[in-house]
Order: C-alpha cells, then structure tokens, then sequence
C-alpha cells in the first residue's frame, strides 16, 4: 500500500504493508514542519486554524484511538489526553485556549504512539486494512490543513508546490442528458458519504474543460464583480459586506493562466452567475470527470478524463453536503453526519493533496464562506 498506488485501491492487508505506508506518511508529515521554530508551531497563526502542534498530537491521539485502542484492543496510551485531541470536543476556537502538549511533547507522543502501534499490528496483524486505511489518510489530510495554516502565516518552506499554468485553451464540454453510476462500489476504498453508488440522471449540460483562471478572476474584479450586488446570493452579499472581501493576493500574485485559488463558495457563484452561467451540481461534476477524454487521469485504469486541470485546485459545486440515498455510517458516525446539510461539496483535489485523495468520486466538504482552502472553480451551464 505505498502512498503512490491508486486512490480507489483496495486498503492492504499485510502489517509490513500497511506500517511501510504509515512511516511515508509520517515522514511527509514531520518534513512539512522541518523548518520551523517550536514557537512557530506552537503560536496559534489564525483564529481560524490550529495551532501546529495541535494537529502533530491529534494526529498521534487518533492513530492510537483507532489502531492501538480500537483494533488491537490496547488501553490509550495518553488517556488523559483523548478530550483535549478530539476534535469534536476541542473545537478550533479553543485549542489555543487551552494547555496543550509543547513541541517536543507532541513528537515524542508521535513517536510513542506509532511504536505501540508498529508491535501491535506485527502480532495481530491489521484485519481487513479499512481502519489502517483511514489512519493514514486521516495523517494526510491534515499535512493539507496544516498547509493551510502555513499559508496564512506565510511559513510554507522552500519548494513547496502550487498552481500551474494550464496548458489547454478554455472551452466547454456538452455532455448529452441520461443517468450514470454516481459514487463508489464495491471495490477498492470510500468512505461513507461516496456510498452507496445509485443511479443519477442528469439533463445535458455544458461544464468548462477547465477552472477559471487567475486572469478571468482578476477581470471579474477589475469590472466591478465585488460592487454589483444582482451577482451575489444575499448570505454571499452580505458575508462579502462584513468581511470586506477582495480578491486574494495569491491571484493577482500568481501565473495569469494558473487556476484560481484561494476562492470562497459565495465568490465563485458570484463570479458564474456574472458570466451567465452557474456552479455545476456535483452529479455533473462527477459525471464529467469519469467521462473519457484527453485531460487528466482521475481514475486508476489508465483512462484520461474529459476535464483538464485537475487537481489542481478543489472545486467548488453547487450541491449541499448531504448523504446518498441509503448512506449508513462506517465505520464512525462522526466522519461525515455531523456536517450534512452545513457545508458545500467540493470535488476533485488540489496541488496540496496528497494523490491518494486524487479521485472523481471523493467528495470534500467545506463552509461557504472559505477561502483560505486551495479551492477554485470550474463554470457550468444548461446545454444549448
């Protein structure tokens, strides 16, 4: 199970496979972090955000619950700790509140966790991998979040990636009305929210090849789309009235044919509805993905998809996060229940997602009014 097989791909199921993938992890991890102080990891950068050190301990604290607690049957090794890393219990608003594991500490809790785990798994070995395989994107979709705070705080080290110019021309894709398979089957990895797969039908439409770019965006303010008030929903409106909202410096700084980042639900349908088209439901987004073309390769048979750009930034749809038809929980309630009906679908990845959640049926789930995500868009409207 090595960081670089297919998103979709069954979780392993051997120790030595699965502890070889949690040490990449962990090292991708701990490089990200490398060339900071302990105070820079420890200071709380945003009110918005953890501090680091919070996410280097959540991230022990959660393999141990998981792996150590729950799979193999260990008492936690810090139980003491479990309210104060749960994520649940310790909202982001309090964790620079409260007394939490200094730089030091979190590593060699870090350490401490992964060897009780490391012995575990070699004697009991791993069960069907799904846990295992949770564990280990859960490590890597917080080196995403932790980028994000290092972006705000402008600490990202050296070389990290980012947005790339495009290559292909803008243009749209008309795909013709009928159903598709939306979501996973039976093979390879998902979590709960992308099962069970159903049957979808959808009217024809158009989608752009690729996402709007930082040119288009910038154009879009220049010509007035922050002051004309008919393009913006009123919970848009009135949240671009408080916040004082403008484009974000990383647009007007980036390649001109880059992709937009760092763009907030409510200004991508600003910007859409400004061009006389809208955000693509999440149905159409999928559908287009998984439709064969010659843009990027979403799918681990090989197969190019119509879309261009992807991963490049998530994109934003129009769909509310809310649960398929016959959703069940698995194997945690807490993974996705608590947030249907409260956040926004996003779709696809970004350059700072590791390419194991590279995959057209992942669905990402965020507030609005957001846009401190590597988040852009890509515009869609009803076939002529």
């Amino acid at each position: 199970m090595s960081l670089t097989t297919e998103p979709g791909r069954a979780p392993g199921t051997d120790a030595q496979t699965v502890l070889a993938a949690l040490q990449e992890a962990r090292e991708r991890t701990l490089a990200l972090v490398s060339h900071l102080d302990e105070e820079q990891l420890e200071r709380a950068h945003s009110p918005i955000m953890s501090p680091l050190v919070w996410d280097l301990a959540h991230i022990a604290a959660y393999e141990d619950l998981w792996l150590a607690h729950r799979l193999a049957g260990l008492e936690l090794l810090r139980g003491d700790l479990a309210d104060r890393y749960d994520a649940f219990e310790t909202p982001r608003a309090m964790r620079s509140e409260i007394p939490l594991l200094d730089a030091h500490e979190a590593r060699a809790y870090m350490g401490a966790v992964r060897a009780r785990v490391a012995e575990a798994l070699a004697e009991q070995g791993v069960g069907d991998g799904l846990v295992c395989e949770i564990v280990i994107r859960h490590e890597l979709q917080h080196t995403e979040t932790m980028r994000q705070t290092l972006a705000i705080a402008g600490l990202l080290p050296a070389g990290e990636p980012a947005v790339a110019e495009m290559r292909s021309a803008p243009g749209w894709l008309e795909l013709p009305a009928g159903p598709f398979a939306m979501g996973a089957d039976g093979d390879g990895f998902a979590y709960d929210n992308e099962r069970p797969p159903h049957l979808v039908d959808v009217p024809a439409f158009r989608i752009a090849r690729r996402p709007v770019s930082n040119e288009s965006w910038l154009r879009f303010g220049e010509e007035g789309g922050y002051e004309r008030r008919k393009w913006w929903s009123p919970q848009g409106w009135a949240w671009k009235r408080e916040q004082q909202v403008a484009p974000h410096p990383s647009i007007a700084a980036g390649p001109p044919q880059a992709p937009a980042c760092h763009v907030s639900y409510f200004e991508a349908e600003a910007f859409a509805r400004a061009h006389g088209a809208r955000l693509p439901s999440e149905a159409e987004w999928e559908k287009a993905a998984r439709t064969p073309g010659d843009g990027d390769v979403p799918e681990a048979d090989g197969r190019g998809s119509s879309l261009h750009a992807l991963g490049q930034v998530w994109e934003w749809t129009a769909s509310p996060f809310e649960p398929y038809p016959g959703f069940a929980p698995h194997p945690y309630r807490d993974y996705s229940f608590p947030w249907f009906g409260s956040r926004q679908v996003l779709r696809g990845a970004s350059f700072a997602a590791h390419p194991r959640l590279h995959h057209p049926r992942y669905r990402n789930f965020f507030p609005p009014e957001r846009n401190d995500i590597f988040a852009g868009f890509r515009s869609c409207a009803r076939a002529a």
